[in-house]
């Protein structure tokens, strides 16, 4: 038996490890839409599917609470795959390995996928029970909401019916989330040149791993180091100080998560050698004297290769190099009425080179729809400078906090009953589907809330187990609240 199955509440943990054990990452969700189709058909439960894979299943109100107010519980069933560089773990085939760790659950050498799997799990808690006091609920299940939120983007207004929304994917109990940052990709594209190697040169792998990493929203106030800025730091430096020539990069691998590791194949003359490997050695001590107590295990190693057969063009690399050194990254501004929340950020999420072009991959964020626009075009600015081609897609909108909200006074009610004092109110420098879904169906009452969960987007994701508790008892209290008495 899973040692999961011996937390409480059973309700929401049994299906947790079934989701465990479904391959679920961004845009492979198939087998995971398939387990709730079969889950609402094994219940005899109403639901349909969209052509993009959403999937809605409804229960009826308990006996006497026919004439409540629809809820949908709303949560998304992708996750992000991430894992540790040692780790050996195919994500679309798989399955999680959870573990308990004292009041924790992680996953061994990988994301856990508690965001947002333990959402999904006590969507399905509540689907399940016969015991819960609730109106008629609708649970809506999205795809890919954190490469794309397409499953958000593709809902129509038709879907479902009801007006009021619990959205299940906010990651500190006790908290309730009303507003959040709207988001944008950015992605610049630099075609390059192949120049055969040659010459007295030897090659070297350049390796940043050993950060932290992390949910580039949520996270990005916290000053960790993005990998692919200090690799970059280190080869502009060395480009004019060694002569270094850049064959491959491979930084960063998902949009929304601070890149813990980065990569390149370089080529330096060999009368530089030493003083390149000393060089790389002052960077090490550089980078971890300026993130002392933030990333205690930062590492930057310099690994003799066989020479590879090409370079990228040097006018290209020169146009990388100074572009990658000259974008901003992290937070570019606070929101002035909270100060302790991000308005605007960006993220520099992957650098990849193929054959024949190299792309760079932001994420941008902000609440301010013209601060976000700014920040893209400052973002373009940079890289049309460095004669590459930018483009900006996969926008979608903040959501606007409604401090009037009835739905919020219902669960600041709710937190007072169980808890004897009320909860914390915040906005997120994060993406949540409220504000898509918010754009469809703009009369909803929507408030965003879970359990508590750090680190998610890396492999240091956990989930707190007694938080799922007292978690699952709001979820409880405010559908039988939302029912009336």
């Amino acid at each position: 038996m899973s040692e999961l199955l011996k937390l409480q509440p059973v309700a929401i943990w049994k299906h947790f490890q079934d989701l465990c054990n479904i391959p679920r990452p961004s845009k492979k969700e198939t087998k995971a839409v398939e387990f709730i189709v079969d889950f609402a058909k094994k219940h005899k439960l109403p639901y349909k599917v969209d052509k993009v894979g959403n999937v809605v299943i409804s229960k009826p109100a308990s006996k006497g609470k026919e004439k409540s107010p629809t809820v949908v519980l709303q949560t998304h069933l992708d996750m992000v795959p991430q894992k540790n560089s040692g780790t050996i773990h195919d994500f679309e085939k798989d399955p999680i390995q959870p573990f308990i760790d004292g009041d924790w659950v992680k996953a061994k050498g990988t994301t856990l996928g508690a965001d947002n799997g333990v959402g999904v799990a006590s969507a399905l808690a509540v689907l399940e029970s016969n015991e819960i006091i609730n109106g008629p609920v609708e649970a809506l299940f999205t795809v890919d909401e954190e490469t794309g939120m397409t499953g958000a983007f593709n809902l129509t207004s038709d879907f479902i019916k009801g007006k009021i929304l619990l959205n299940l994917d906010s990651e500190e109990v006790d908290e309730l989330t009303i507003g959040c940052a709207g988001g944008m990709n950015t992605t610049a594209t630099f075609d390059y040149k192949k120049e055969p190697v040659k010459g007295d040169v030897s090659a070297y792998k350049l390796s940043i791993t050993g950060l932290k990493g992390g949910h580039s929203g949520v996270d990005i106030q916290l000053g960790r180091g993005n990998a692919n800025k200090l690799l970059n730091r280190f080869m502009w430096n060395a480009e004019r100080i060694f002569e270094m020539r850049l064959c491959s990069i491979d930084g960063g691998n998902i949009r929304n998560a601070i890149p813990r590791e980065s990569f390149a194949i370089v080529t330096i003359p060999n009368k530089f050698k030493k003083d390149f490997i000393d060089s790389a050695s002052s960077f090490l001590k550089i980078y971890r004297n300026e993130l002392a107590g933030v990333e205690p295990d930062l590492n930057f190693s310099v690994e003799s290769i066989s020479l590879p057969e090409f370079w990228i063009d040097k006018t290209t690399q020169k146009h990388l190099l100074d572009s990658l050194y000259a974008l901003p990254n992290g937070v570019i501004r606070m929101i002035s009425e909270m100060p302790d929340v991000v308005e605007t950020s960006t993220n520099l999420a992957i650098v990849k080179s193929t054959e024949t072009q190299i792309e760079v991959m932001c994420l941008l964020r902000s609440s301010v729809d013209s601060a976000k626009k700014d920040l893209g075009n400052m973002m373009e600015s940079v890289f049309e400078m460095a004669h590459a081609t930018t483009i900006h897609d996969g926008e979608y909108p903040g959501w606007k906090p409604n401090f009037d909200s009835p739905l919020l006074q219902i669960m600041k009610g709710t937190s007072k009953k169980l808890t004897g004092k009320d909860p914390i109110v915040k906005v997120i420098h994060a993406g949540l589907e409220c504000g898509l879904i918010g754009d469809v169906y703009p009369n909803m009452d929507m408030i965003s809330f879970g359990p508590t969960i750090l680190h998610p987007h890396s492999p240091d994701e956990k989930v707190n187990i007694p938080s799922v508790a007292s978690y699952w008892k709001y979820l409880i209290e405010t559908l039988k609240a939302i029912a009336g008495k």
